[in-house]
């Protein structure tokens, strides 16, 4: 058997691994109920637009072909996810065989990858940091591509993947960072940018993003301050405990054996002078600086990490491959295990946690009966809500023909239809927000109280008022009786 036959046969058994892990998530997808962040991007994706208030564009278009595919469904929202995770362990898999040819360093980084909660739980919902990190895989294994075999044409799908992972959020300005500081790192980097292929690439990654620049020129910059102004404001007391909470959250986000694992061979290739190594470690530390800068203004929120996680898989992989074998085993064992766990918690919840305490529960628990809860009471009234939370899950939740309407700053972006003010009917508003602001509503009057649950226990309180909306007011109309 030549060298290429037993690589092949050795990859059969990873393959099908793969297949069952990705038909497994694809279960799970269409199996839980869809957090709020889902439902508020599958808002987006009935309105497609070069931009939104948020954040990046690319989530709404994502989640608009998985409908078409599968419906207006949880499936259809979120069928993309488990497919890029496979697609991009497969991308993963080809970078470390070229940046670390011979050692078998790609189904490896694939493999810890997929033991980690960042793919595990991110492949089975939607939210933009699963295209980021398929697109920033991609351009990982592009440049692993280019580093290999010398073509300069890899540089155009280097672009125009980096201009993608900007496109699914903004983060993904750091790829072509990442990308820049390891051309300028060493000789054979600083002669390729006296080539106009690595700068045409530059130009399609650019191109790509056009439309999210000229839009947001066209409203404010509202989506760049928005995401911008997450570090305008130090916060010096707190940062001792977010930077400690970031640095522990990777333990249980990479799992405990993975993570330490990655640090090791993510501090190897910092160390090492080899062009495949020094990206590696670029791609890891450049990121993490910024986070760790970002724990001097406020918490770094558990899915910002997960650009991480490629890079430093390819480390531990590649850059210390005898401490990875040693310990490749338990590592997967335990990271597959820890996200069982978390899968067989979100389908039955056998661990008795506290609803209050219980994250699946305050992200998953009690929409449908909310829904149908308000409608009753608002007996063919329209429904306002203020919170994008609220007001997203309950677009999925009420019943057909019932007229919900979405107020505040952020919906005059959107290219929703408006209402026609003054309009009465009830406002359904979150405990956790306080009384309705008085400039979106007057003749405020309190009619009562709802809860959404979780096996019995409450998760959150909702208090339902009678309102007018106020002439003037930010408003869209989300559905409405003909729907």
């Amino acid at each position: 058997m030549n060298a290429s036959a037993g690589r092949a046969a050795s990859a059969r058994p990873w393959l099908a691994a793969l297949l069952a892990l990705t038909a497994l998530r694809v279960a799970l997808a269409a199996s839980l109920l869809l957090a709020p962040d889902e439902t508020y991007y599958w808002l987006w994706s009935r309105h497609l637009q070069p931009g939104y208030f948020d954040d990046a564009p690319l989530i709404a278009l994502w989640v608009r072909i998985g409908i078409e595919i599968a419906g207006p469904s949880p499936l259809g929202i979120r069928l993309l996810s488990p497919l890029a995770a496979a697609l991009g362990s497969l991308l993963l898999w080809r970078a470390g065989e070229d940046f670390f040819p011979g050692r078998n360093a790609g189904i490896t980084a694939a493999a810890l990858l997929n033991a980690t909660l960042v793919l595990g739980v991110g492949s089975i919902v939607t939210t933009p940091d699963t295209p980021l990190l398929l697109f920033w895989t991609a351009t990982l294994a592009a440049l692993g591509r280019w580093h290999a075999t010398g073509d300069d044409r890899w540089w155009l799908a280097a672009g125009l993947a980096a201009g993608q992972a900007l496109d699914a959020k903004y983060t993904g300005l750091l790829v072509f960072a990442v990308a820049g500081f390891w051309l300028l790192g060493f000789r054979a980097g600083r002669a390729a940018l006296r080539r106009p292929l690595p700068w045409a690439g530059l130009a399609l990654g650019f191109c790509a993003f056009l439309p999210v620049l000229i839009w947001n020129a066209q409203h404010d910059w509202v989506s760049f301050a928005k995401q911008g102004g997450r570090s305008a404001h130090l916060d010096i007391a707190h940062a001792p405990g977010h930077f400690l909470a970031f640095i522990f959250g990777q333990f249980g986000l990479g799992t405990p054996i993975v993570v330490v694992l990655m640090a090791i061979g993510t501090w190897r290739a910092a160390r090492s002078r080899d062009p495949a190594q020094t990206l590696i470690a670029i791609s890891v530390l450049l990121p993490a600086f910024v986070f760790l800068e970002h724990t001097l203004s406020g918490a770094v929120q558990a899915n910002w990490p997960s650009i991480l996680y490629p890079g430093a898989a390819l480390a531990a992989a590649g850059a210390a491959p005898a401490a990875t074998r040693r310990w490749r085993t338990p590592a997967l064992a335990l990271g597959l295990a820890i996200t069982a766990l978390v899968y067989i918690q979100a389908l039955a919840s056998p661990i008795p946690i506290p609803p209050r305490r219980d994250p699946i529960a305050l992200q998953l628990a009690g929409w449908p009966q909310l829904g149908r809860n308000i409608a009753k009471i608002a007996a063919h009234q329209p429904v306002f809500s203020t919170d994008y939370a609220t007001i997203s899950e309950l677009a999925a939740h009420l019943p057909a023909g019932a007229k919900l309407i979405a107020a505040g700053h952020r919906w005059q972006y959107f290219s929703f239809p408006r209402p026609q003010a003054p309009l009465a009917g009830i406002l359904v508003q979150s405990d956790r927000r306080g009384p309705p602001p008085p400039f979106l509503f007057g003749a405020i009057r309190k009619i009562g109280h709802l809860t959404r649950t979780a096996r019995g226990a409450v998760v959150q309180g909702y208090t339902i008022y009678h309102v007018a909306l106020r002439v003037g007011a930010p408003a869209a109309i989300l559905r409405n009786d003909h729907e």
